[in-house]
């Protein structure tokens, strides 16, 4: 049972299969617009609206999938997870082989594409992300959900700050492994990194076999008639509809870490540019300061908290155009592009620290007892819009701003076309900045019309 002062075992165990999942996801999306350009021959605008609808899947599905979860139980739900997953996975990596062995492309440095760009084969890829789609969707509501049963209204913002924290150190080690993997093999580190993910995954598989149990997360055996109930109630929750809105727009700026990010520092900086790393600054910096903005802001409300943050986020995108405002000249030996971009995605780490736990503790406790699944699932709907709008954005203003190096005959004709690359962080610096005045306006109005139903 848990306690004010103790979490169960399953708290735990979820946590623990929660940081596998994040290692995994994060290796292989951290390059998959690369994966899907560099490995498969799409262009930007195809890589980004494809990697836009994978991710947007991974969040809308919830919704479904994190019912079914309350039907059928959570452990149930984690084992076909990671088993889908661990196929999914494995399949990334087997797909590039299978091209290559058909004579479709060879890989090295650079890839020769020998018919692969007109061929409908490299379209397999739509099944494998849909088998990770529909294994990511059951674990991003039944992981929450089960944190959120497994603790009480005293321990809930401790425990979601715990659950994030170990969000981040997966997410962080998993975006560890792909430059070294890069600087050691090259192209085929897009490749090879897929079997990583896939361990991963499998032993998430094994840990919830063996070791997770829970009293609380038995199914509740719901009708889909109680189902569709549960649904029209959220839908019908205006108060929960607008806040997923607002949220959007902080979350289509946070997914250009994934987006943009990976191609606009390769182009600008150069091939020896870290993504993996780069991206690494967030969840380094989530970790190491959730706990604390956490305790800092424990006796404010949610809405004040995410309010700090949504200013931030504005803040970091135009801190990351700051790198191509000037020459790119070197500072300590490093990129200026690099510099600003590590800068911008610490303030945007810090805005994350204030707005996502506060977000899911917010939605944790709109859930009647027993839905917990089914509200944290629909909690994700502004990943799957800002994964859409994003994405969408981030591959119109890559093709415009900074466009593919191998589409030009010399790098000086390159250079012109890309003079104004950091004109991309405008955009999403605009943004951020509606969103932010969005929450602004939603906090006051929500306040005064709480007063009124308590005077």
């Amino acid at each position: 049972m848990t306690t004010t002062n103790k979490f169960s075992r399953a708290f735990w165990v979820s946590n623990v299969v929660e940081m596998f999942e994040r290692m995994a996801y994060y290796g292989v999306f951290i390059v998959l617009t690369i994966y899907l350009s560099n490995i498969l021959g799409f262009n930007d605008f195809e890589a980004s609206m494809i990697s836009g609808l994978f991710s947007g899947g991974l969040y809308l599905l919830p919704i479904f999938s994190g019912a079914y979860a309350d039907k059928i139980g959570f452990r149930k739900s984690m084992l076909l997870a990671f088993s889908l997953l661990t196929v999914g996975y494995t399949g990334l990596g087997v797909l590039p082989t299978m091209l290559e062995a058909a004579g479709l492309v060879t890989y090295g440095d650079p890839t020769q594409f020998t018919g692969l760009t007109e061929s409908s084969n490299r379209w397999l890829i739509v099944p494998i992300l849909l088998l990770i789609m529909v294994g990511g969707s059951f674990i991003k509501s039944v992981i929450t959900g089960s944190i959120a049963k497994e603790t009480t209204e005293e321990n809930r913002a401790r425990g979601y700050s715990i659950f994030y924290m170990i969000v981040n150190l997966g997410a962080f080690t998993g975006k560890t492994v792909i430059d070294p993997l890069r600087d050691a093999i090259g192209t085929h580190a897009y490749i090879y990194i897929n079997y990583f993910s896939a361990f991963m995954t499998l032993m998430a598989l094994v840990a919830v076999f063996f070791f997770y149990q829970s009293v609380h997360t038995a199914g509740q055996g719901k009708s889909m008639n109680e189902i569709a109930k549960g649904l029209v109630r959220i839908c019908t929750n205006g108060r929960l509809l607008m806040l997923i809105l607002i949220v959007t727009g902080f979350w289509m700026v946070q997914q250009q870490l994934y987006a943009t990010m990976p191609k606009y520092v390769i182009r600008m900086a150069g091939e020896t540019a870290k993504p993996g790393w780069i991206a690494n600054v967030n969840p380094f910096v989530v970790f190491c300061c959730v706990s604390f903005v956490t305790r800092l802001m424990a006796k404010r409300t949610a809405i004040t908290s995410m309010n700090i943050g949504m200013f931030l986020i504005p803040v970091s995108a135009l801190l990351m155009a700051c790198g191509n405002i000037f020459e790119n000249e070197l500072i300590v030996g490093v990129s200026n592009i690099t510099v600003m971009m590590i800068l911008g995605i610490v303030v945007q780490a810090l805005a994350e620290c204030f707005i996502s736990p506060r977000y899911l503790e917010y939605f944790s406790l709109q859930a009647p007892k027993g839905e917990e699944g089914l509200y944290l699932g629909f909690s994700h709907l502004h990943s799957f819009l800002s994964s859409i709008f994003g994405f969408g954005i981030a591959g119109i203003l890559l093709t415009k701003y900074c466009p593919d190096p191998v589409l030009f005959e010399s790098h000086e004709a390159w250079q012109a076309a890309s003079a104004n690359a950091h004109y991309i962080w405008y955009y999403f610096a605009a943004i951020g900045l509606v969103a932010a005045f969005a929450l602004l306006l939603f906090a006051k109005i929500t306040q005064s019309i709480d007063k009124k139903k308590q005077a």
